[in-house]
């Protein structure tokens, strides 16, 4: 059976395989991942660890922790949160790195835990980011992350995989960050949402890997799960380079040896020929020009013509952040820069995605042209893009970014308007007090096309029910047909920090912003079905156990946002995806009523995969053996008790 790189990398981390198994996407598997990363969201992580009688860290060196985002905040609350992290670190053996190291996915790959044909998590959006350089890197949630750190492994269902095909070449001016916002525009309605996205064409030869990190990250904003990059012969060199860097000392992990078996591995780090995409986008390179996206979206683009045209003045500009704040991106501001001064309205601020990098651009000469121009530096590390620290927007300002995200009020004031660009971008746009760059090029039309693939599923085999879960589950269907329903419908806002809520409360606000008719019409036992993206917005884990604790017996929905389903299962609802009941149901009962009571009764049998409604048929992928101890423990935290003894 054919696999991707996707799914070969997670054959090679997965635990508790039969023998002779193939993993393909939809499987539900056991992962032990090379590593897990955390960050100052590792001071909400260790009370649960604590929370499940962890005595030690199942294995210290599968652990690094980094300190990154507030790191500009020096109040004494902040600092001893700090204090404890690293105090944990030290007593539990994890790897530590300090306020000022840098940005935790760049330490990741600077120091090679992140590294080509590995399984790598963090409990951050942007591990993503590590299919920059061939590493599958993909977010976890903060209970994901107690459960490797106490027995190693949690689970993973491998997503649908699209096929990205790059052809072509770059024309001069053009960057990485123009391509993944190009794809991001083009791309805009959830084509790839939850995918995993597999880069391959002759295209990819001529981009560096800092593009390829820059384009990956940003595979986060695209909706998509992992971004992963082929492993090839720009790859070997760039990681021969770094060797050269250390001044050919024994790195820990970035070594000869390390390298050589990567070569050998080289064979088997390829996608097999005919191996199964979802989704086929090809995209010509040639006919990419400089972006921008924005106000507010990722979702919308303009090219810079466009709107040099407008003089879209703007107050602040930012280089920071973990998509474009590398060696290269330095370099391509300063070339902008040098010789010149920022506007005197505008304020530009500068932060170097770690200290190597920094250290590096000094040393090149960039580090200092931009604070001569009257860049504002800041320490290696995330702050304004996440909005945390000095240089936020304010009402009414316009903020131009190489940031990865230009959410309304994520970087400030709801009420201001953020634009994304490349570096060269921004620095052209700080000079001149207006979104602009000069670039001569002819604007042609963008070249791509896409393919949507059906998964050949008249062949079904048996699944294995393991003891204790159900072979098959009855109950009557409520429909709510919404799409994107988002967690605030599901659970109201104004009860997720009420921590003494109890469980039958949880029940009776149950999709209370939604439909306040929803519980008065669902019952125990019944088998709720949604639209598409359900439980997309904010992870809240109660949006899950409001619904469990309502008696629901299972959740079906066209798809679900990958966080709610983590939060699910991690709680014990069981979730399954059936797009074409979705659809049958909507023809049925159209979409006037928020909530139906159908009368229609559903027999989900688990071996067989399959739902039947009416005399009719569905098909589903099977519920592994990872997904059902989840359920029959009750949540995550159980099933980890468990498996601690």
């Amino acid at each position: 059976m054919q696999q991707t790189l996707t799914e070969k990398i997670t054959q090679k981390y997965s635990l508790g395989l039969k023998e002779n198994q193939i993993i393909q996407s939809g499987d539900y598997v056991t992962i032990k991942p090379a590593y897990v990363m955390t960050h100052d969201n590792t001071g909400a992580v260790i009370p649960k660890f604590k929370s499940i009688a962890a005595s030690k860290l199942a294995s210290p060196k599968q652990v690094v922790i980094t300190l990154d985002h507030d790191i500009q905040n020096k109040s004494e609350k902040n600092l001893e949160k700090y204090r404890k992290i690293e105090e944990f670190a030290k007593t539990y053996g994890a790897d530590f790195y300090p306020a000022g190291r840098g940005i935790g996915h760049q330490v990741m790959v600077e120091e090679g835990y992140a590294f080509p044909g590995k399984f790598v998590v963090a409990s951050d959006s942007h591990s993503n980011m590590y299919g920059g350089i061939g590493c599958l890197g993909t977010p976890i949630v903060r209970t994901d992350a107690a459960s490797i750190w106490a027995i190693g492994t949690t689970w993973w269902q491998v997503p649908p995989i699209a096929r990205v095909e790059l052809k072509g070449r770059l024309r001069n001016g053009v960057t990485g960050k123009d391509v993944i916002i190009a794809l991001c525009g083009l791309y805009n309605k959830d084509e790839v949402l939850n995918h995993a996205i597999e880069f391959v064409g002759e295209g990819i030869k001529h981009l560096t890997i800092d593009q390829r990190l820059t384009i990956a990250n940003m595979t986060t904003e695209w909706g998509a799960l992992a971004g992963l990059f082929p492993i090839d012969k720009v790859t070997i060199a760039w990681y021969k380079n770094r060797i050269v860097k250390y001044g050919n000392k024994e790195h820990k992990r970035i070594n000869n040896v390390s390298l050589k078996k990567l070569e050998n591995d080289l064979d088997f780090l390829k996608a097999d020929e005919d191996s199964f995409y979802a989704k086929k986008i090809t995209l010509d390179l040639s006919s990419i020009l400089p972006f921008v996206s924005g106000p507010n979206s990722v979702k919308k683009i303009s090219s810079v013509s466009e709107l040099e045209i407008k003089k879209i003045k703007i107050d602040k500009a930012y280089l920071v952040s973990c998509v474009n704040s590398r060696v290269e991106d330095l370099t391509e501001a300063a070339a902008i820069v040098k010789g010149k001064k920022f506007a005197d309205h505008v304020k530009f601020y500068v932060g170097a995605a770690s200290s190597e990098v920094q250290t590096e651009s000094e040393e090149l000469g960039d580090w200092n042209i931009l604070l001569e121009a009257g860049a504002i530096p800041l320490s290696p590390g995330c702050g304004p893009c996440i909005g945390l620290g000095i240089g936020l927007l304010e009402d009414g300002e316009v903020g131009i970014s190489a940031t990865n995200r230009n959410f309304k009020g994520r970087m400030g004031s709801p009420n201001a308007h953020a634009f994304l660009a490349s570096p060269a971008v921004v620095a052209a746009s700080a000079i001149n007090g207006y979104i602009s760059y000069v670039w001569n090029e002819p604007a042609i039309d963008i070249v791509h096309t896409i393919q949507t693939n059906n998964a050949n599923t008249t062949i079904k085999q048996s699944a294995e029910v393991i003891d204790g879960f159900p072979s098959v589950l009855k109950g009557e269907i409520i429909f709510c047909y919404q799409d994107n329903l988002n967690t605030d419908g599901i659970y109201p806002g104004k009860y997720t920090y009420n921590d003494d809520i109890s469980p039958e409360e949880q029940a009776k606000v149950v999709m209370e912003n939604y439909d306040l008719d929803f519980g008065k019409i669902a019952e125990e036992g019944n088998i709720l079905i949604g639209g598409f993206n359900f439980g997309t917005g904010s992870s809240r884990e109660q949006a899950a156990t409001a619904i469990k604790y309502k008696g629901i017996q299972i959740v079906i929905a066209g798809s679900f946002n990958e966080t709610y389903k983590r939060n699910a299962l991690n709680n014990g609802l069981l979730v399954i995806e059936c797009p074409e009941l979705v659809n049958e149901l909507r023809n049925n009962f159209g979409t006037n009523r928020l909530t139906v009571k159908t009368g229609l009764i559903a027999q989900i049998d688990f071996v067989s995969s399959s739902i039947s409604v009416n005399e009719k048929q569905f098909t589903f992928s099977s519920i592994g053996s990872a997904a059902q101890e989840l359920i029959i423990a009750g949540n995550l935290e159980s099933w980890i008790r468990k498996n601690l003894g």
